[in-house]
């Protein structure tokens, strides 16, 4: 196991007392402000207000070949939606930082609407402090959906087309291969049947974390996460081989982390592996079928 710690306190003292330039990869979901166990609903004037005061102190620890990359859904107030990646997007900006990606992470549940389109995905804006930044493509490759694809003119004509090792995943973290019309593979939020569902109510997927982590630091890197909930940031980077940092004011997620680690070191953590295929319903499953109810119904009318 590489080196770690989870710091239990506030998020905005704890990053004071770290050197500066020492991580290579910050990664996190900071609160959104909608009034979650572990925070307070203020207005979203304040909590920006608040955010760009940490955001200063991760910049100062951010090494000169460092990557940033910031989760955020949408912050909703009175029926409207507030986009919080583009609230935040003026904020790094303003410390200097460069956007590379604003990625789209699309999962296939959520939570339900009645008078807007029902939320499925979140953002996550990947930024590095300088023009030299850590970027491992090859780590993080996916299958092709046409390997046998050929250059069809010029010098390389009749060779293959593609990378050995696969193609970019892209900015859109949803679909890796297709089969005709089936979806097989996603990255899926963590709901109550995902193996690693904590007590923690807006928990992130640790093959959601390893895509960065593998993407955007180095074997031995130093990883942080300030907000760190349940330890996901923590066990994505310990398992690829990099050294972290957690910091969390609730200390019921300080040792949800703790233990977690704990089994990740004895080889008994429950995760879902990345580039794992999704669960496609068949016919027979029950929840897959229509309710007779409705069929009912259909037959009435």
């Amino acid at each position: 196991m590489k080196n770690h710690s989870i710091k239990n306190g506030d998020a905005l003292k704890e990053m004071k007392k770290i050197e500066g330039g020492k991580f290579d990869l910050i990664l996190t979901s900071p609160p959104y402000n909608i009034g979650k166990s572990y925070e307070t609903k203020t207005s979203i004037e304040k909590y920006l207000a608040t955010q760009e005061e940490i955001i200063k102190e991760l910049v100062r620890t951010l090494s000169d070949k460092g990557n940033l990359c910031w989760q955020v859904g949408n912050y909703i107030n009175s029926g409207e939606v507030f986009p919080l990646d583009i609230y935040y997007y003026q904020i790094f900006k303003k410390y200097g930082l460069k956007l590379r990606n604003r990625i789209i992470w699309h999962f296939g549940h959520g939570l339900h609407a009645s008078k807007r389109f029902s939320g499925r995905y979140e953002t996550i804006l990947w930024f590095s402090k300088t023009d030299e930044y850590i970027f491992n493509l090859n780590d993080v490759r996916v299958p092709s959906k046409y390997p046998g694809k050929r250059h069809f003119k010029g010098s390389k004509r009749g060779e293959p087309s593609g990378n050995p090792l696969g193609k970019n995943p892209s900015d859109i973290w949803e679909v890796i291969v297709q089969d005709f019309d089936t979806l097989l593979w996603n990255i899926p939020n963590v709901k109550s049947n995902h193996p690693e569902k904590t007590s923690h109510p807006c928990q992130f997927p640790i093959e959601l974390v390893e895509r960065c982590v593998l993407a955007l630091s180095s074997e031995d890197s130093w990883v942080l996460d300030p907000f760190s909930g349940a330890g996901s940031t923590i066990i994505g980077a310990l398992k690829n081989d990099r050294n972290a940092i957690g910091i969390e004011r609730e200390k019921e997620y300080c040792q949800i982390t703790k233990d977690r680690v704990k089994a990740l070191e004895a080889g008994t953590i429950k995760t879902r592996p990345i580039n794992k295929k999704i669960h496609v319903p068949s016919e027979n499953d029950k929840v897959a079928r229509v309710p007779k109810e409705w069929e009912l119904n259909r037959q009435l009318q």
